[in-house]
């Protein structure tokens, strides 16, 4: 459970390698890639026996590539007596650069695991960007290799492709 719940595997939505995506006039999606290490810690949430329980997890998270800097959060998670099958929401403030912008946003991940099959959303919070990243906006994909985590985010981001 706790691979999960370090960053699922999530089902590939972004676009074919080299595609440009056009959202409104003088937006275009950009592609940032890089790796992390994760720190997770259980907080005490009562009964360890009541897999039912809702868990409490505090984040801290080291990113490299073309995000650089740190991420702290708190997860909320449920598993079940069912072998592969839990959930978590979290929330996380990075603070850092994007592609040498400075600032900081907010990322929400909601996750499911059905039986084995992961289903992972990580967003923006919308209006969250600061500094250098006032009004960006994105998705993040998280993959786990070999016990490696890497990320893959596609965002847009006022006056970053001029």
């Amino acid at each position: 459970m706790s691979a999960f719940f370090a960053g699922t595997p999530s089902v590939p939505s972004s676009p074919a390698k080299g595609t440009v995506i056009v959202l409104e006039k003088g937006s275009t999606t950009m592609h940032a890639n890089g790796t992390f290490e994760v720190k997770l810690t259980t907080q005490d949430s009562g009964d360890k026996n009541d897999k039912g329980a809702v868990g409490t997890m505090t984040i801290e998270k080291q990113f490299h590539g073309d995000l650089e800097g740190a991420s702290n959060g708190v997860m909320l998670a449920v598993s079940t007596d069912v072998k592969g099958s839990a959930g978590y929401v979290a929330m996380e403030k990075f603070t850092g650069t994007l592609k040498g912008r400075s600032g900081t946003f907010a990322l929400q991940h909601t996750g499911t695991m059905n039986r084995g099959t992961p289903s992972l959303s990580v967003t923006v919070v919308p209006d969250s960007g600061t500094g250098q990243l006032t009004g960006l906006t994105g998705k993040l994909d998280i993959e786990i290799s070999g016990g490696k985590h890497s990320y893959k985010f596609d965002y847009t981001l006022p006056d970053a492709d001029k």
